[in-house]
């Protein structure tokens, strides 16, 4: 649930939105690289954490301007204003999408069908080229599949080594698809839905690469329930299965940015704990 905003956090925020009333400033649950301090109805204000983050900022807002421009038929998030820092800080006003996510477990394929089918069909712009990454399977040892072969299954527990390889296998022998747009992290509160019960928006783009759509699909099923894909093709459906099921999708953006990871012991943990959940064997 939003909670009251921090002083320097609503400071920051009231410089960027200075017409936003101020009584209705609320902050977002918190994400791993920013705040989110929320004026319903108006904008919303992203304040990073951490240097990384507020380097990152201005790539991010790109990527932003990129999918607007994409002529998606729900609302994304635009920029409303320049990155501004604040000391170590940086900050961007964006703009408001209205409707809420679903609770996990709920979804209706009649909704999530089309939806996946609209971001596989968006014309890659030179512009999404220009600040989406496309992940490699191999590359130097910075590849996805480099990395998990690597440095994630040799420092799993050898009771899963066998079962994670034998998964990712056949992922890895699953054949090329031309890469679209994908979102990377569909799902939960960043697909919002009017009291219609008609999609509005969609927000979150941090995530977002070219790549298999297969990718959003596994990503929306492990949120609202499989049963979510019903309406989609079975090679999505297929495709959507080998991408969960080596180590979780919802891991696997960390090991598509083409660099080294930074916390291996950490991002280990949590494979560790997700198969603890959903274990595999050879």
């Amino acid at each position: 649930m939003p909670q009251a905003v921090p002083t320097d956090l609503l400071e920051i925020a009231e410089a960027l939105v200075p017409d936003a009333p101020l009584g209705s400033a609320r902050l977002a649950e918190e994400g791993n690289m920013h705040h989110v301090v929320l004026f319903p109805g108006v904008a919303a204000v992203r304040i990073s954490k951490r240097p990384n983050a507020a380097a990152e900022l201005p790539r991010r807002v790109e990527v932003l301007r990129a999918v607007a421009a994409a002529g998606l038929p729900f609302a994304v998030p635009e920029p409303l204003t320049a990155v501004t820092t604040f000391g170590e800080r940086a900050a961007v006003a964006i703009s408001w999408i209205d409707g809420e996510g679903l609770p996990e477990g709920i979804g209706d394929p009649a909704a999530f069908g089309p939806l996946l089918e609209t971001l596989r069909e968006v014309e890659i712009s030179p512009e999404l080229k220009a600040v989406l990454h496309t992940p490699r399977r191999y590359a130097d040892g910075l590849g996805w599949a480099d990395i998990l072969n690597d440095e994630v299954v040799p420092r799993l527990p050898a009771k899963w080594r066998d079962g994670v390889r034998q998964r990712l296998d056949t992922l890895l022998a699953l054949e090329d698809v031309p890469p679209r747009l994908v979102h990377g992290d569909l799902g939960g509160s960043n697909v919002h839905f009017g009291e219609d019960g008609k999609l509005t928006g969609v927000l979150d783009w941090d995530l977002a690469i070219l790549s298999d759509p297969a990718i959003d699909a596994a990503l929306i099923a492990t949120w609202h329930g499989w049963d979510v894909l019903r309406t989609t093709d079975e090679k999505t459906r297929r495709r959507a299965r080998a991408w969960n099921d080596p180590v979780g999708i919802e891991h696997l953006h960390a090991v598509f940015t083409g660099k080294p990871l930074a916390h291996v012991d950490g991002f280990v943990r949590a494979v560790v704990a997700w198969l603890a959940i959903h274990p595999v064997s050879a």
